[in-house]
């Protein structure tokens, strides 16, 4: 059985005011449901940067591969110093969470957090229950209440997803 590894790593100041101040900004603005899920947004934006700086030194290809992916998933890069520019922020935009109130599907961010987690919400037919789920820019048009679909087994993975877009 594979051992699982934290995803994320606490700040190394416990009680620093500032950083507390901010992450209750951003869980209010969000709709979070704690500090962890910011934590782990954090790590995967670091995750990013470091693919990045790792690519400085290689071909154009290679770099292009990083940023077509990163703009399939909606971040907004075309060279190295944008992928190191990206904050917390700019992937916290992405969540299907995130993407129902500015779609006015919701009215909240909590509101859509339970409309996702009660598995009322469909990508292109299929039930997803995970708020923290990054929805691809030509997935995000195809958001839709749940209207008697029959539900499939786990989240949507990426060979439905791959179905999907043949399908369209």
């Amino acid at each position: 059985m594979k051992r699982k590894h934290k995803k994320y790593s606490k700040p190394k100041r416990s009680f620093d005011k500032e950083r507390i101040e901010e992450e209750a900004k951003i869980i209010e603005e969000f709709g979070l449901k704690n500090k962890r899920e910011i934590w782990k947004a954090e790590a995967r934006i670091n995750l990013i940067r470091e693919k990045a700086k790792r690519l400085i030194s290689a071909g154009k290809n290679e770099q292009q591969a990083l940023f077509e992916k990163l703009r399939k998933v909606g971040l907004n890069v075309n060279s190295i110093g944008d992928v190191l520019s990206l904050q917390t922020q700019d992937y916290l935009k992405r969540r299907l969470q995130t993407i129902l109130v500015k779609k006015k599907i919701a009215r909240t961010a909590k509101g859509a957090r339970q409309m996702i987690v009660h598995k009322k919400i469909a990508i292109g037919g299929c039930v997803v229950d995970s708020p923290s789920y990054l929805v691809p820019i030509d997935l995000e048009d195809r958001i839709s209440l749940n209207k008697k679909i029959e539900k499939k087994k786990g989240d949507v993975n990426e060979f439905e997803l791959e179905e999907i877009k043949n399908e369209a």
